[in-house]
């Protein structure tokens, strides 16, 4: 698009004569191109700043309070709470099981952020997940647990997948990987967080148990922030109050290039959303999040118990926590940006999960105390992995439907991983826990095998793509002398991010 200011007009055309792009080998009907005049550049940039500050924040501060309320039993673990619940053998483990069963079975409600008003929807989820947090802080049996871990599974699952989603109605796809590297930067520096607050908490004596304290602290917030989510959660980028009359036209126009259509709520296209759920490159990316996911579940819980087994004391191990995630936090948002930049996802996943295998290997491989903490530091890169896969699907799913599809469908098979990572690590088998770190490193490993596959795949698409079509810079010769369509719901100028 060229940068130069213009005219706020959509108007309909009859359908282009480029045919649509044909996925999965299926050819679809073309959509009926839409002209859309070239955006104000500098208007276009204020707008999207705007929404990087009234919406990324929030939806990062609730995943923020998502992952802190998920993992903090890592936390209470070693506070006591295995002991007051006089948990036997294998008990602990089901705790975090549970909450990824009734995740993965209550995965479909994915969809609900395109069907209910998405203010209404995520602070029913948070308040949910809120409440449930809070009332852990009460409990005395195993049976109490397993049903309130149980429910926080119902509750996150009805917002952490979504967000992803509802992010890709904010953006274009070449901006995605930033806005979702920043939400998902959220779960390391929770942990950071909930690592630096347990220290706070545990450390001091207090009349109340703390781990109780410690579920009170972090849960009671969540429920605050449901009414902050009702109140200041756009439900789309056309009915955000922060926006002007000229900025929110601005907005239905780039709805327009990235949909076809200004207006995208309300219903589905279910031959759409069964396309992308059926769709080859979608299954290799629930793959890759189900290999990085049999990391990413046990670290947070396991982590504290791991290097309370390092040698170092309860406290301890719970401070020194916080700066192996917070560095997995800089990396989260630093490395999505650059493949923003360069496009270049596959390289980037490449390099991160060589360098989270290897962490896993001197884990698994090491005696001494400080290679094995510099192993978590390496380790914990998983987050950025995952920071990297959620925008590859949104980047290569063209219509809104196809994205929630993937993204379902991401989770479906991606949020398997963790019933097996919940339960690499138990008792009998430390200090050193070899068995679980050989695992996650194996699983760091295929992750890179995947991410080759998948990216040789996306090359060969882009090239019959470019034959069949023509190169990219040729249909931008062809948009200037017919005016601008919309080019991201497998338009003309759409190419697979590599």
């Amino acid at each position: 698009m060229e940068n130069m200011a213009g005219s706020t007009h959509v108007q309909e055309k009859p359908p282009s004569s480029h045919p649509a792009v044909q996925s999965n080998d299926t050819t679809e009907a073309s959509p009926p191109a839409t002209i859309v005049t070239t955006i104000d550049v500098a208007l276009e940039k204020k707008v999207r700043r705007k929404l990087d500050w009234h919406v990324v924040p929030l939806v990062s501060a609730l995943y923020m309070f998502a992952f802190l309320d998920r993992s903090n039993i890592g936390n209470a673990r070693i506070a006591g709470f295995e002991h007051d619940l006089h948990l036997k053998n294998g008990e602990y483990t089901w705790l975090l099981t549970i909450f990824y069963i009734s995740y993965i079975v209550f995965e479909f409600q994915g969809f609900m952020w395109k069907v209910v008003p998405p203010h209404r929807w995520a602070a029913f989820c948070v308040f949910g997940w809120g409440v449930v947090s809070t009332v852990q802080a009460g409990i005395d049996t195993w049976g109490a647990a397993m049903a309130l871990r149980f429910l926080m599974g119902v509750f996150e699952a009805g917002f952490g997948p979504g967000i992803p989603y509802l992010l890709s109605f904010f953006y274009l796809r070449h901006e995605l990987g930033l806005r979702v590297g920043m939400f998902v930067a959220a779960a390391p520096l929770a942990n950071a967080f909930a690592g630096a607050l347990a220290y706070g908490i545990t450390s001091g004596n207090t009349t109340l148990a703390s781990w109780r304290l410690l579920f009170l602290v972090e849960g009671l917030p969540t429920i605050v922030m449901a009414g902050v989510t009702w109140y200041f959660l756009p439900d789309s980028p056309e009915h955000a109050r922060f926006l002007n009359e000229k900025e929110r036209e601005l907005v239905r126009m780039r709805g327009v290039k990235q949909a076809g259509a200004a207006t995208r709520f309300g219903s589905l296209d279910w031959t759409d959303v069964i396309r992308g759920l059926f769709d080859p490159k979608g299954i290799i990316l629930g793959m890759m999040y189900f290999s990085c996911n049999v990391a990413l579940s046990s670290l947070p819980v396991f982590l504290p118990t791991i290097l309370k087994e390092m040698g170092f004391s309860s406290v301890n191990a719970q401070g020194l926590t916080a700066p192996v995630f917070f560095v997995s936090f800089l990396f989260t948002v630093i490395t999505p940006y650059i493949a923003d930049r360069t496009q270049q996802r596959g390289v980037m996943l490449i390099i991160l999960t060589v360098i989270c295998g290897v962490g896993y290997v001197v884990l698994a491989v090491s005696s001494s105390v400080s290679a094995r903490y510099f192993g978590c530091f390496l380790a914990a890169t998983v987050f950025p992995c995952i920071s990297n896969i959620l925008p590859w699907v949104l980047n290569n799913q063209g219509s809104d439907e196809r994205r929630g599809a993937g993204i379902v469908l991401l989770n479906l098979i991606g949020q398997c991983g963790p019933l097996l990572g919940t339960r690499l690590y138990p008792s009998d088998e430390a200090p050193f826990f070899r068995k679980g770190q050989a695992v996650c490193a194996a699983f760091a490993f295929f992750t890179t095998l995947l991410v080759i596959l998948l990216r040789s795949i996306l090359v060969w698409e882009n090239k019959k793509l470019d034959r069949k079509y023509g190169t990219v810079s040729q249909q931008k010769s062809v948009m200037r002398e017919e005016g601008e369509v919309a080019v991201e719901d497998y338009g003309p100028l759409f190419r697979y991010v590599l």
